[in-house]
């Protein structure tokens, strides 16, 4: 099927008329609802008004208020809320988030653990035998991996599993301080 100068004619008619992509088409014949809204599109024909409404303005919705943050902290009180900027669509990618709202975890380290000097790698430096325990902030330069060697079958050195895989009992006894 081809537009051919008399069907968007009839297409800028029926679409004048108020008529929906499914009439349009079915009224033109061989042509599908989302060929027809295509073409509309390609034409910048105006938009039309929502059928069965008028076109009052309404009043703008209530917001709810912004969710509280949780607060990761077990030895300090929890986070107070922020109040942040709310906006309405696709504008809320623009905002910049506030990156200040979480607090640090502070873990509680054995006196008789040493921790290793870390091998400074890359990404892209990185094996099957390398520890993949990030170090640093990723958006700054000093930004680096582990890749101290580690054990078979897992992401981390001996000292990095220990932080990342804790006993139940362990967390358990740490949030209720």
């Amino acid at each position: 099927m081809s537009w051919t100068d008399e069907r968007v004619e009839k297409l800028k008619k029926l679409w004048a008329e108020g008529l929906s992509a499914s009439q349009i088409a079915a009224q033109l014949g061989g042509v599908s609802r989302n060929a027809v809204i295509g073409k509309v599109h390609r034409l910048s024909l105006p938009g039309r008004a929502k059928a069965g409404g008028t076109a009052a303005p309404r009043a703008p919705k209530r917001q709810a208020p912004a969710p509280r943050a949780p607060s990761y902290n077990a030895t300090s009180r929890p986070a107070a809320p922020r109040s942040a900027p709310r906006s309405v669509g696709a504008t809320a990618l623009r905002q910049d988030p506030d990156a200040s709202i979480f607090e640090e975890i502070e873990i509680d380290r054995a006196d008789n653990v040493v921790v290793p000097i870390s091998r400074r790698l890359a990404l892209t430096e990185l094996s099957e035998r390398t520890c993949k325990w990030p170090v640093g902030d990723p958006l700054k330069e000093d930004f680096h991996f582990c890749g101290n060697d580690s054990p078979e079958n897992t992401p981390y050195c001996t000292y990095h599993a220990r932080l990342a895989y804790q006993p139940t009992g362990e967390r358990r006894r740490a949030a209720s301080r």
